[in-house]
């Protein structure tokens, strides 16, 4: 597949030129006949990664259920290299073929939580857990141990990353692959409606939610909390040390922003929700990211499908934002 080249200097922003005569020449104005390339570029940036193909398997390792939920316990291997411990949920008492939400869990530096903020909650957000609110929505669910996360935490974030590097991969790029090979999965599963799969998560899970969206169109709608952070405004900010090493992908600021990734979600659904006092997403790049996708959602046909809300609030979801991301899924999923 040939990668269309950039002409443009990938860091110059669009909040300034809106002459439409240069829309197309704007990284994050990309034509949507051009998207299916920007993926390709995007996803190369990844390092080297597994076979995109490779079978998947899976060990049903346990199953409990609730009043309201079922809880499946799954060994996946989707990368050929380390087994991948996972959460299936899904309504108890539920008829036809359900929406999915794939779950990402976030960092805090809790290498010990990984999947469990899933199934059990964590201080930061909201209760009841994700997979029980899901549930009680009528969706079904899914979460995965991130690399170096959860049951998978036996090798360090620093470790991991640097052997990575040395052969020609990033951990990022590995954790992404997980992921999309756990869409893969979705796919088969009988009970899920292939049509009707989201994605969602906050912090580190907020930002794995839109590179997934972003690079897998079978996501149909896309759901971040608290991690949309504009890449140049966090430089301007000198908040490169609040993010974590996972976070940092070799040579990408040559070739997309922020607003590029996620203009590549784009017609399809997608709600940020930022809180205004969080310093991992400074607000102007969110002003940024959020006058971009106005312009590119627009452009796409679909004005309303792209909402950015932000709450007087730090790193940390709210009642209201729960309430919010609930009735998004309810309108679009």
């Amino acid at each position: 597949m040939s990668l269309c080249s950039l002409d443009f200097p990938v860091y110059q922003s669009i909040d300034t030129q809106y002459a439409p005569s240069i829309a197309s020449r704007v990284p994050s104005m990309i034509p949507a006949s051009d998207k299916k390339a920007k993926r390709a570029e995007l996803y190369r940036l990844l390092g080297k990664l597994p076979d995109r193909h490779r079978p998947i398997k899976v060990k049903l390792v346990d199953t409990q259920q609730t009043d309201e939920l079922i809880i499946e316990k799954l060994l996946l291997d989707l990368n050929g290299i380390e087994q991948v411990p996972a959460y299936f949920t899904r309504p108890k008492v539920a008829t036809g073929k359900l929406p999915v939400v794939l779950f990402n869990h976030s960092h805090f530096g809790q290498y010990d939580v990984g999947k469990e903020e899933f199934v059990r909650g964590r201080p930061e957000m909201q209760q009841p857990a994700y997979a029980l609110a899901l549930a009680r929505e009528g969706y079904a669910g899914l979460c995965i141990d991130s690399w170096c996360f959860g049951e998978r935490r036996a090798r360090g974030e620093q470790d991991t990353f640097k052997e990575m590097l040395w052969h020609g991969q990033v951990l990022w790029g590995m954790m992404v692959y997980d992921n999309l090979r756990a869409l893969d999965y979705l796919q088969t599963r009988p009970e899920i409606d292939p049509k009707r799969i989201a994605t969602i998560g906050m912090s580190m899970g907020s930002t794995m939610a839109w590179w997934l969206a972003a690079l897998d169109e079978r996501i149909k709608v896309c759901v971040d909390l608290c991690c949309l952070t504009d890449y140049q405004s966090l430089m301007a900010a000198k908040g490169l040390g609040l993010h974590g090493i996972y976070y940092y992908v070799p040579d990408l600021l040559n070739h997309f922003t922020t607003s590029s990734i996620n203009g590549l979600i784009s017609p399809r659904p997608h709600l940020g929700l930022a809180g205004r006092f969080d310093k991992l997403t400074p607000v102007d790049g969110l002003e940024k990211i959020d006058k971009n996708l106005k312009m590119i959602y627009q452009r796409d046909g679909a004005p309303t499908a792209w909402q950015l809300r932000i709450y007087d609030v730090g790193h940390q979801e709210t009642a209201d934002m729960r309430a919010d991301i609930l009735a998004f899924y309810k309108k679009w999923l």
